[in-house]
């Protein structure tokens, strides 16, 4: 009986060591980078091989963040799966680099599986290889520094791109266009904004980071909003020039005004209530963006992502 009752609570450890509401998040940003290049989900396969992916990669870098992070973690957070000792330190550490890897193989896949007519067999692998490698550097070696937030940032740039690297190349920095560029940064640059806020948010935080943070994540609407003009003629956006910008905007507003309340009181509270909605509202960027580029019915695909992202948020901490 007794083992019957520690199931749900090892399974619920380990939940909540993956993040697991998070990482439908990191789904979104692929799902959206797919829609980017494809107008729609086809192949199918192709976009089940890098949603599986990024599901390894993000859980990774969740896990080794823990890992490298349990000494902090038991001050401040002696409850976490980790520093509580209900997981090994020594079997994180290995689950976590063992998912690297399935991730890099997994995107290894997807243009074997079902190759994109013109697409370059090797590019998933290699961003997929350049993501797992910017999560190590952010987990073992920057998070501590200044550069975290950028590193962090960079994670989510190169996620987008692993979502886009299925699809044909086109003139340009690694076979992207200039619009998917711009489009990957304005994400990168919006959680550079969000890691920045997060820094602190276990404790006092100080209300002239938060601003400035905020500051960073309206930088990176404004990109979101440039992509459709750095496009080539070829390019066809589903809203018009008024529409787009209104929309992501409408959008921002919403997060920052949200954000805004912690800058005016900088408790632990609620700055980790609005780092929380920061990162759900990534998959309405996702979804805004998605619609921007293909079928309005993809794009409420997306947007569906935030139904688990919620109900497992009731029981597992996103931050």
């Amino acid at each position: 009986m007794s083992e019957i009752v520690d199931r749900p609570s090892k399974l619920l450890s380990y939940m909540r060591l993956f993040r697991i509401p998070n990482v439908f998040t990191a789904m979104a940003d692929i799902m959206m980078g797919f829609l980017f290049v494809q107008g729609g989900p086809e192949p199918l396969a192709s976009l089940g091989c890098l949603v599986l992916a990024t599901s390894f990669l993000y859980t990774a870098g969740m896990i080794l963040n823990d890992v490298y992070d349990v000494e902090v973690d038991r001050r401040e957070r002696p409850h976490r799966p980790l520093p509580s000792g209900t997981i090994p330190v020594g079997t994180a550490s290995s689950l976590g680099y063992a998912m690297l890897l399935l991730g890099v193989g997994c995107a290894g896949l997807a243009t074997w599986v079902a190759p994109v007519n013109g697409a370059q067999v090797w590019r998933p692998a290699a961003v997929a290889a350049a993501l797992a490698v910017c999560i190590v550097l952010y987990d073992a070696v920057l998070k501590k520094t200044p550069l975290a937030p950028l590193a962090m940032g960079g994670c989510r740039l190169l996620n987008v791109l692993l979502g886009m690297s299925a699809g044909a190349p086109v003139a340009g920095l690694f076979g992207f266009g200039s619009h998917h560029w711009v489009a990957a940064a304005g994400v990168g640059v919006y959680i550079v904004g969000v890691t920045w806020f997060a820094r602190t948010e276990a404790r006092q935080s100080n209300a002239i980071q938060l601003a400035l943070a905020c500051v960073v994540m309206v930088f990176g609407f404004a990109l979101l909003i440039l992509f459709p003009h750095v496009a080539p003629v070829t390019f066809r956006p589903m809203l018009q020039d008024f529409a787009w910008p209104v929309l992501i905007i409408l959008i921002g507003g919403l997060i920052v005004r949200r954000a805004a309340m912690a800058v005016l009181n900088p408790q632990p509270p609620l700055v980790q209530a609005a780092v929380r909605n920061c990162i759900l509202s990534l998959i309405v960027l996702d979804a805004a963006v998605a619609l921007n580029v293909s079928n309005q019915l993809w794009a409420l695909g997306i947007l569906c992502l935030l139904a688990p992202t919620l109900l497992l948020g009731r029981w597992v901490y996103s931050t």
